[in-house]
């Protein structure tokens, strides 16, 4: 159920035929090193900006990039430099393993000798994996079917490091499908500065159950696809970490407390030289969390750090935009940043090598949502944060020292969620604008000042753009406080033509649950992309409120408070959110309906099985209406450990109260779903039917969680769903 409401947006890069690559304006936009300068794809070629006078040259052409036996270039699908800048290594081919693109071929350009070659080019095709170069520039190193080579530029020979031991099952230099998908780990492997050394995480999932996705369609006798996938309740995949010598020689394995069937490893990184490793470890709860320093040598562990939380605690990603790998070293390496929410609020900490000293970066009673970029040499921290309105989000900085103050970068007059690709050296920025009312915009512009330099948008006044919108706004936010003293955000979009006087239907959109927010003022909020036509037009208002538990920055007891309560906390608090909108006069309370994806597909089916006097009709899809059948590590994070508190877990699930069904009733889910599986669809169907309710199902042949594959997909599912809610819930005012 990680899911969420951001992967709709990777949907739709998925429908157009974009990429997850080197784009302007994403997050793995190619800085210079230099910082004032940054490098794109464009035509096909590789082109050098600098900025401010946004000057472009072309580093290598696209005919450059064509293969000799090849009569076009190839696809640059990403791109990275050696340290030095002397070549650059192109992804291409590139094929989708579960969410992502990360399997395909690799490519060196040799700036300097003018040459263009294949790497690995004898495994087979697109299947290599987080190709790097070496520190040093004279070699590459990939995983392979599940394991990790290492190839000389020079020769051309390569090698395999881990012994072609690598099966489904023992993954070296990757992740099982858990670990990718709930801990943002993907690739597992790391150089170790003097380019002598590769790090790697093994990942045992041989006791690990497949779960085995039936596919009917694709041939005309059906075959079984297994997934390595652990259950709520079973234990996780053993992991090793470890070094081995790309000289040769055999992998030296690090000595780390604790069991590694009850814990996780989500981060392995070189601590700042190359004969120690540093390493965090959390248990199964994923409530204590631990940092090791490792010698290579010896393989000996010791502990400089430990943290404990009564809930959960958070791993890089959740602060990074998923981006898990690195870690930040200050003072030459004595030092170290940190980020804990042990105070009450998420904040940025430093912390000495040995773990004795901290300092507290970032004080006061507001969270900081990402950290976006660390100026040593100017002793300041960028991040984004929203101290005043937990729906939107501003560039702020600080002295990086802990001496300083809240400093907003972000100016005062453009209201709504700004992100920023800052350069190294925080000198200049790519400015992203969205809310909820207004266009989107992106301009270049120099820090700490925020002056436009050259623009993305082309001479974009954002500031202007806001004060135009003011007198047309189409969504309005409001607060909801309930009967339990909850005070609850929510956006609201009218009908056309509103008439007060009149009774509406009301639409809500939910999720729910600690992997989303709903309620955010930001391009696109109050749009439905399922709804075929206009919901205002038709005469509906949409409208979404959020609960208690979802990942909003009002502090660790907002968020927190969902622990080993999803499906009851936060469901309460939408029905009682709902129960106050229904007080207002224009509400038709005999048209409420609901929908949502994933975590929120479950949240749908509990409002409608739960409160069935507030909601009529309901749209879930996708979603998990058993909760032991999610995986170990997302459901054990937020609702324990089922062998210890079962009771919880039912009494979250919706199944465990299909039998009050009263309202009408569409679900919809992929059979060939990897992730919320679709057994948790026909064990809701069971239970539906044993009760003689009466609902309507659509299962869609062999597509995943996101429901997009296949020709006809996305329209064939916008026009049940528009079809189902204009049947069951008509617009229009009375």
């Amino acid at each position: 159920m990680s899911f969420s409401v951001r992967m709709f947006l990777v949907i739709g890069l998925l429908l157009a035929g974009v990429g997850v690559g080197a784009q302007p304006g994403s997050r793995q936009l190619k800085w210079a090193k230099e910082g004032n300068s940054f490098y794109t794809e464009k035509g096909g070629d590789i082109v050098r900006i600098e900025l401010p006078a946004n000057k472009e040259t072309v580093v290598v052409t696209r005919t450059e990039l064509t293969p000799p036996s090849e009569g076009r270039p190839v696809q640059v699908r990403n791109f990275s430099f050696s340290a030095d800048g002397g070549k650059i290594l192109i992804y291409t081919n590139t094929k989708r393993v579960w969410r992502y693109n990360t399997r395909g071929d690799y490519w060196v350009y040799d700036l300097g000798a003018k040459t263009f070659r294949q790497v690995g080019k004898d495994r087979p095709a697109s299947s290599l994996m987080f190709a790097k170069f070496s520190p040093d520039g004279t070699k590459v190193a990939y995983t392979s079917e599940h394991n990790v080579y290492v190839e000389d530029l020079a020769s051309g020979e390569a090698k395999c490091l881990t012994a072609t031991n690598g099966t489904r099952k023992l993954i070296n230099g990757t992740f099982d499908w858990v670990y990718e998908e709930e801990l943002d780990c993907r690739d597992g492997f790391r150089w170790s500065p003097d380019s002598r050394h590769i790090a790697y995480w093994q990942i045992d999932a041989n006791k690990i159950r497949d779960y085995l996705m039936l596919n009917t369609t694709d041939s005309i006798y059906p075959f079984a696809i297994p997934v390595e996938y652990p259950k709520v309740g079973e234990s996780p995949s053993p992991y090793k970490i470890g070094v081995v010598d790309i000289a040769g020689g055999d992998t030296k394995w690090m000595n780390i407390p604790g069991d590694p069937q009850n814990t996780y490893l989500p981060r392995m990184e070189w601590a700042a030289n190359s004969s120690q490793l540093i390493l965090q470890q959390l248990n199964r709860k994923q409530n204590e969390g631990k940092i090791f320093l490792g010698n290579i040598a010896t393989g000996e562990t010791s502990l400089l750090y430990e943290e404990h939380d009564s809930a959960w605690i958070d791993c890089k990603g959740a602060w990074s935009d998923g981006i898990v790998a690195g870690w930040d070293w200050l003072n030459g390496g004595k030092e170290f940043i940190w980020v804990s929410e042990k105070d009450g609020w998420r904040h940025i900490y430093r912390l000495s090598r040995d773990g004795k000293k901290e300092t507290l970066v970032t004080k006061g009673n507001y969270d900081i949502i990402n950290i976006e970029q660390i100026d040593e040499k100017g002793n300041y921290v960028y991040f984004m944060a929203s101290p005043e309105n937990a729906t939107q989000q501003y560039l702020y900085r600080t002295r990086l020292d802990g001496k300083g103050k809240l400093e907003r970068v972000t100016p005062a007059d453009q209201p709504g969620t700004h992100e920023y690709d800052i350069a190294p050296g925080a000198q200049y920025a790519l400015h992203s604008f969205g809310n909820a009312n207004t266009e989107d915009a992106q301009e270049w512009v120099s820090l700490p000042s925020h002056r436009s330099i050259a623009a993305a948008g082309q001479g974009v006044d954002i500031a202007a753009m806001v004060k135009a919108s003011e007198s047309k706004k189409r969504v309005e936010f409001f607060h909801v406080k309930t009967v339990d003293g909850v005070d609850m955000d929510g956006w609201m979009v009218k009908p056309d033509h509103f008439d007060s006087t009149k009774k509406y239907p009301v639409l809500f959109y939910v999720y729910g649950e600690p992997a989303a927010q709903t309620v955010k003022d930001e391009s696109g909020a109050g749009l439905n992309f399922l709804y075929a036509g206009s919901l205002a037009a038709d005469g509906y208002i949409y409208m979404s409120v959020e609960n208690r538990g979802t990942p909003a920055p009002k502090g660790r007891t907002w968020r927190k408070a969902i622990y080993r309560n999803i499906g009851r906390l936060n469901i309460r608090d939408q029905a009682m959110a709902a129960r106050e909108i229904l007080k207002w006069r224009f509400v038709d309370t005999s048209r409420v309906a609901v929908w949502g994806w994933s975590g929120g597909g479950s949240s749908t089916l509990n409002l409608l099985f739960q409160y069935p006097d507030i909601y009529k009709t309901g749209i879930a899809i996708a979603a998990v209406d058993n909760q032991l059948c999610y995986d170990n590590i997302y459901q054990e994070r937020y609702m324990g450990i089922p062998q210890e508190n079962r009771e919880d877990f039912v009494n979250g699930s919706p199944i465990n109260y299909a039998k009050e069904l009263k309202g009408n009733l569409l679900y919809i889910h992929g059979t060939g779903d990897d992730n919320v599986h679709y057994q948790n669809a026909e064990m809701l169907l069971n239970t539906l039917i044993k009760y003689n309710k009466v609902f309507q199902f659509m299962p869609y042949p062999n597509r995943s969680h996101g429901i997009f594959e296949g020709e006809g997909t996305r329209k064939h599912l916008s026009t049940l769903y528009t079809s189902y809610l204009r049947e069951h819930c008509p617009g229009g005012g009375r």
